[in-house]
């Protein structure tokens, strides 16, 4: 295959760096070249002063899915390190930032053909991911392999990526995304529910004052109509799926800080305040990121097997999360819900096509087992011993069954780790060189 044309690029100057924006068109569908196209957008990044060098690139695979890359003026800590060492693209993923968009404006074109929107989406899995970003290094770089830094969801389209075209890779770093290789949504969900009651366990440990906010607030829920600035109405359920701020080292504090907040002194007695309400809605609300929800459970979804709305199945089998139930009020974490494309306005218009989705069986494989087993391409691994969003036996089993592939079991970091402390890309790159 020869390489696409992309438009001349765009280079400017930010903060010591020097960014070049690139774009170029790929195909919806891999496998039928002359479909209609998408619009793909890439950020190459290099540190000001080394951009005559001839560095090697790194492709930043974010988690996600649905999550634009990073834009340079709020990178993470890992950004900094990498560019000591390399070029870096920012690619934004099929359906984010720049790229051609998936939202519930762009799907309307589908009107009520759900099966129809069911089936574009269905492209935006890291099978095609891998495949947006094999065209944009060919571009970049003709037939020369890059590096690849997956993190979360980025670290399972790298175990795509060295399925499906491992001859692109030089390198790769995973952190936090190890997925497992033939699991069902139902086993990924069954181990994410006991993972959050114990990060639910360690938020209330830290404050133990927040129970009874907590628990005040759920039952006001659920006596009062309780409407958001944008005006749908706040559920016990919906108010409840804050927890998935318990995962990261960066946000494990936000719910701690917005329940200051609940209670105001209204006409009518206690009322939850504007503050409050503003600041569940920016939490729970998919608008900036839609295809996370639409996605969520499709990107473990291999063979012919429905995923089924399996969160929303398997949480049956915990009942310290049925707020109705007497007890503490118990937060869940990294799910989406059928009835979420009910309450958030944003997923509404989307809801048949997320059952169409939920229902589909013929999935195609997203790993090469056999291929894995014979990797040839270097691969080191960070894996949270207390990640809350990816479950650590699932990991070190994946990890077993990929030729070469080198763990780094810590307990040092959450989910968030190689964007809070440097350190963590520096253990990677070390692992790499062989000198840890």
């Amino acid at each position: 295959m020869s390489a696409p044309t992309a438009p001349a690029p765009v280079t400017y100057r930010h903060d010591g760096l020097i960014c070049t924006d690139v774009a170029l068109d790929v195909p919806l569908d891999h496998a039928r070249p002359d479909d209609p196209s998408l619009s793909l957008y890439a950020r190459e990044v290099v540190a000001e002063g080394r951009e005559g060098d001839d560095l090697p690139r790194l492709l930043w695979l974010q988690g996600g899915p649905g999550g634009r890359a990073e834009r340079p003026n709020a990178a993470g800590a890992w950004l900094r390190r990498a560019l000591r060492d390399h070029r870096v693209v920012l690619m934004d993923q099929r359906g984010t930032g720049r790229s051609t968009p998936a939202d519930r404006r762009t799907l309307a074109r589908f009107g009520s053909d759900a099966k129809a929107a069911a089936g574009y989406l269905a492209h935006f899995r890291a099978d095609s991911l891998v495949r947006d970003a094999e065209l944009l290094r060919q571009s970049l770089q003709g037939d020369r392999p890059w590096s690849v830094l997956g993190q979360s969801f980025g670290g399972f389209a790298t175990l795509t990526y060295l399925s499906l075209a491992p001859e692109g890779l030089e390198q790769a770093y995973i952190t936090g995304g190890l997925p497992t290789l033939t699991g069902h949504a139902d086993d990924v969900y069954r181990a994410a529910y006991a993972r959050t009651l114990t990060q639910n366990e360690r938020f209330f440990d830290r404050y133990p004052a927040d129970q009874p906010t907590a628990d005040a607030v759920a039952a006001h829920l659920a006596a009062h109509d309780v409407r958001l600035p944008t005006g749908e109405r706040l559920t016990v359920r919906r108010f409840q799926t804050l927890g998935i701020t318990f995962g990261t080292s960066a946000k494990f504090d936000a719910l701690h800080y917005l329940l200051e907040t609940a209670f105001t002194d209204g006409a009518a007695g206690p009322e939850l305040g504007d503050t409050f309400l503003r600041g569940v809605e920016a939490a729970v609300s998919f608008a900036e990121r839609p295809l996370y929800a639409v996605l969520h459970e499709p990107i473990y979804a291999q063979g012919g097997r429905a995923t089924g709305w399996s969160a929303h199945r398997v949480r049956e089998e915990f009942p310290a999360f049925d707020a109705g139930r007497p007890g503490p009020l118990r937060f869940t974490g990294e799910m989406v819900y059928p009835w979420q494309f009910e309450e958030d306005p944003s997923l509404v218009p989307l809801r048949a096509a997320a059952d169409a989705l939920a229902a589909r069986e013929d999935w195609p494989a997203l790993y090469d087992l056999d291929r894995l087993a014979a990797n040839e391409v270097p691969v080191v691994a960070a894996v949270y011993h207390d990640d809350m969003y990816v479950d650590r036996e699932q990991s070190l089993a994946t990890a077993a069954a990929v030729r070469g592939l080198r763990t780094w079991v810590t307990d040092a970091y959450a989910h968030d780790g190689v964007r809070a402390d440097a350190a963590v890309l520096d253990r990677l790159f070390a692992m790499a060189r062989g000198e840890a």
